[in-house]
């Protein structure tokens, strides 16, 4: 057992690092069977533990890989977080699924990783065997539209809390600041979950998100517009129709950011898609239906 898990208690599956393209990559495997790389969101500085423990229940039927993108988790980091790309990270998991020689793979991509994940399908098709997008995103203006729901939801349901967010910014503070980063957590039970208790319901540890990188990476104001390498990102809807591989969108009913309608968006620029609304959750359907999910996932695949 890592000092890691002995500090937070988390039970994490054997895992190593792999060097892909001059650094080292965490990853983490349990299970057999066909292989699903997930790829983990909670913006673009989350790690692999937004995962856990939950899809330790699809390890019975197939081989689970976690991974830890490039200056995330536990796998190393640059001098400079603002040599952390999308494209780098797009190259980083495609020379990685190389290295472990498990592709194609079934790719769940979770948040910013189905931005991952539908490169990954355009520019390396060989390695992707189906592609799975959870409560995902097409493009920069859907990520600020995102943010945009948020701020009504909260203003709307929290009215004493969005008082506070327009006094600070007032004071000239931005979003990512300490002080207003308090406030906007105010949202998350709010806006992402079907039930807000099921908050609790994920998982922390020291390091499992890069707070430093996050507004490098999205911009410093990003709550009320977005910048950083989130604004440099392809806008995937013209390509979408070329994906080939069989892809699945998912929305939760209760998603108050990432409505089911912008996620049905999806379908509409690329009718070869399939579209799944999980009716008891909000933007993370493997926390508050898992079961339900897995036994779509396994469904899914079966059928692909």
């Amino acid at each position: 057992m890592t000092t890691q898990q002995q500090v937070s208690g988390i039970h994490h599956p054997e895992g190593r690092h792999y060097e892909v393209r001059g650094r080292r990559l965490w990853v983490e495997t349990e299970g057999s069977g066909e292989p699903v790389l997930l790829l983990s969101g909670l913006g673009p500085a989350g790690s692999h533990l937004v995962f856990h423990p939950f899809f330790s229940a699809l390890a019975e039927t197939h081989q689970v890989v976690y991974v830890d993108l490039y200056g995330r988790g536990r796998s190393d980091a640059p001098g400079e977080l603002s040599e952390i790309t999308f494209q780098d990270d797009v190259a980083d998991v495609a020379a990685l699924i190389e290295a472990l020689g498990l592709g194609p793979v079934h790719v769940y991509g979770f948040s910013y990783g189905g931005l991952l994940g539908q490169a990954l399908a355009l520019d390396h098709a060989h390695l992707v065997r189906t592609l799975v997008l959870a409560n995902s995103l097409h493009s920069p203006e859907m990520w600020q539209l995102n943010h945009a729901n948020i701020n009504r939801e909260l203003a709307h349901q929290a009215p004493e809390v969005w008082a506070r967010i327009q006094e600070l910014r007032a004071q000239g503070l931005v979003s990512t600041d300490e002080a207003l980063r308090e406030q906007f957590a105010a949202a998350t039970k709010l806006v992402r979950f079907y039930h807000p208790d099921n908050a609790s319901l994920l998982l922390n540890e020291p390091g499992a998100r890069n707070m430093e990188l996050y507004p490098v990476f999205v911009g410093a104001d990003v709550d009320f517009i977005i910048g950083g390498e989130v604004a440099r990102i392809p806008d995937f809807r013209p390509r979408l129709k070329e994906i080939t591989a069989r892809t699945l969108v998912l929305a939760g009913r209760f998603d108050r950011a990432l409505y089911p309608k912008l996620q049905h968006d999806f379908v509409v620029h690329a009718p070869q898609f399939e579209f799944r609304i999980l009716e008891r959750s909000g933007s993370f359907g493997h926390v508050e239906e898992p079961e339900t999910l897995f036994a779509l996932l396994r469904e899914f695949w079966k059928a692909g």
